[in-house]
């Protein structure tokens, strides 16, 4: 399964944790950099699913190699 297709099939999860994709961004030079931000009403739901054990085999089993640089910003 290519990553894009393992990310579509995940949806349900992000939707449980109350993200909303707003930005899936692919490198120009580089396509396995890859950038999504997302929107949440509820930090720490977000930040749950961010440390789940779901989510890094979900990552493991698309290829993610190396550590995501995950972040929380706020406005």
């Amino acid at each position: 399964m290519d990553w894009k297709a393992g990310y579509d099939a995940h949806l349900t999860k992000r939707i449980d944790a109350g993200l909303t994709e707003k930005y899936l961004l692919q490198g120009e030079r580089d396509p396995n950099e890859v950038v999504i931000m997302f929107e949440t009403q509820d930090v720490s739901r977000a930040k749950a699913f961010t440390e789940s054990a779901d989510l890094r085999e979900r990552m493991q089993m698309l290829g993610v190699v190396g550590q995501p640089d995950i972040r929380f910003l706020t406005g």
